[in-house]
């Protein structure tokens, strides 16, 4: 393996162990000092399950503990859950210890998510002054490029589902079936996301689009693409392309581009993506002419004649896509990424849906997204950490046993009847759960090796 390619790897596992363990330690800390503000006696802090890789006892009594499965932490808490099974045997007098109040566990059990959701908006409230690059194609909703054809994970290649549809490049997207469209993250959600069907079986999606001006509504039907077998239309985003240099000699430079031309169309198809671009360049028969806007002015220009084909390769300009430092108001980015975890929780148990448990990812998953992330810098690694805490504080609030949410129904459930449940039944539950959980996670480790 080169030597470039270990230390990719090396990074990849530094930031996730940090960054990721910033995080799980954030949620047992939540935990932690919620307990101690309450009463609550804390026997163990641990990140981490199994036997511990060290420990120690602090003056205060607690058991701090790095422990080798790296699947989470936990907070020993023996008067308020029996997670005997999970955590070891409690402390001798644990019993005698006076219950806590309905209020403390439901304050000690939401902390651990909401120090989560304060560390993503201090990690959020980075990103927003310091700004994200965004790409001005990423940004908006224009259709860049519609593909003649998809490709089926047998082979097959049929015509994609956006131009059996009459979708058209320069179209703007309004609405995917009842979510509205702010940018192209939106529109990757709302198809790969989706659960229509139509009353033969077929999946749909219906786009509302603007076009010159006029809104109109087409229904198109998503195809299963790729290895993972993604609901796709076949669309790329499209922003305008402007010419950043042209080569002397070169059929680019025959037709007289110039710098700081902007790419309106060739041969009458608009350009608004490389696609698009390398469509048109290598269509039969060669186009004849180009259109630039130049200095606020649409001018056309005539392609050198010959035979064949023009390759992209050669033709001798290169081109550059504008792009923004956005500052999003933290909170916002924290919705957008609750809203989407939102979004896929219930497509998922949605009958209709593509979407199962083979595309969540697990430890392995997020490591090799710190990897990729951590390409681009530490921008896109803060950015990706805001949403792991969002998304770990949102599931850890799912009605799970094991989970917080867990705790908190069985907490409500116990003040509704008036009396506690028996423990012998929460302790069963509790291993059951554990278990479930612990197969899901090497479930979905082994598609994130898969795709690694």
């Amino acid at each position: 393996m080169p030597v470039a390619a270990i230390f990719d790897v090396v990074q990849s596992l530094v930031l996730g162990i940090l960054f990721l363990g910033a995080s799980i330690f954030v949620h047992e800390l939540g935990h932690f000092l919620a307990a101690r503000w309450r009463g609550v006696k804390v026997e163990r802090f641990s990140i981490g399950f199994g036997p511990p890789i060290v420990r120690w006892t602090g003056k205060d009594g607690v058991d701090y503990r790095l422990s080798w499965l790296p699947l989470g932490g936990y907070v020993a808490l023996p008067q308020l859950a029996d997670m005997s099974a999970i955590e070891g045997k409690p402390e001798p007098g644990t019993a005698q210890l006076p219950p806590p109040s309905y209020a403390t566990k439901v304050i000690v059990f939401v902390a651990g998510a909401v120090f989560n959701v304060l560390f993503a908006l201090g990690l959020a409230t980075i990103l927003w002054i310091k700004g994200v690059p965004e790409s001005a194609d990423t940004a908006g909703t224009r259709i860049g490029w519609v593909a003649p054809t998809l490709k089926l994970p047998d082979g097959t290649a049929i015509e994609s589902p956006a131009k059996e549809a009459g979708l058209q490049i320069g179209d703007e997207i309004v609405r995917i079936d009842n979510t509205p469209i702010e940018n192209w993250d939106d529109i990757l959600a709302a198809v790969a996301l989706g659960a229509g069907r139509a009353d033969d079986g077929r999946r749909t999606a219906t786009f509302l689009i603007r076009r010159q001006g006029t809104e109109r509504e087409f229904v198109v039907y998503p195809e299963l693409v790729g290895s993972e077998k993604d609901r796709r239309v076949g669309i790329s985003p499209g922003a305008p392309l402007r010419v950043v240099s042209v080569k002397p000699g070169t059929p680019a430079a025959q037709a007289g581009f110039q710098a700081s031309d902007t790419l309106v169309s060739i041969a009458g198809t608009p350009i608004l993506s490389a696609p698009g671009l390398i469509g048109s360049l290598e269509a039969e028969p060669r186009p004849t002419h180009a259109v630039v806007l130049r200095a606020g002015q649409e001018t056309r220009l005539s392609l050198p004649a010959g035979e064949g084909k023009f390759s992209t390769a050669d033709f001798g300009f290169e081109l550059q896509m504008d792009t923004a430092l956005v500052h999003r108001n933290p909170f916002v980015q924290v919705a957008e990424h609750a809203k989407r975890m939102w979004q896929t929780l219930t497509s998922w148990v949605h009958p209709h849906s593509d979407v199962n448990l083979s595309k969540f990812s697990g430890p392995v998953g997020i490591f090799r997204m710190f990897q990729l992330v951590s390409e681009a810098g530490w921008i896109p690694v803060l950015w990706f950490t805001v949403l792991i805490n969002v998304n770990l504080a949102l599931f850890n609030l799912l009605p799970i046993p094991v989970l917080d949410g867990g705790h908190i129904l069985f907490a409500t459930i116990a003040r509704l009847r008036g009396r506690a449940l028996p423990a012998q039944f929460i302790a069963t539950v509790q291993s059951v759960f554990m278990v479930l959980l612990l197969a899901m996670v090497f479930y979905v480790t082994f598609f994130d090796i898969r795709r690694w």
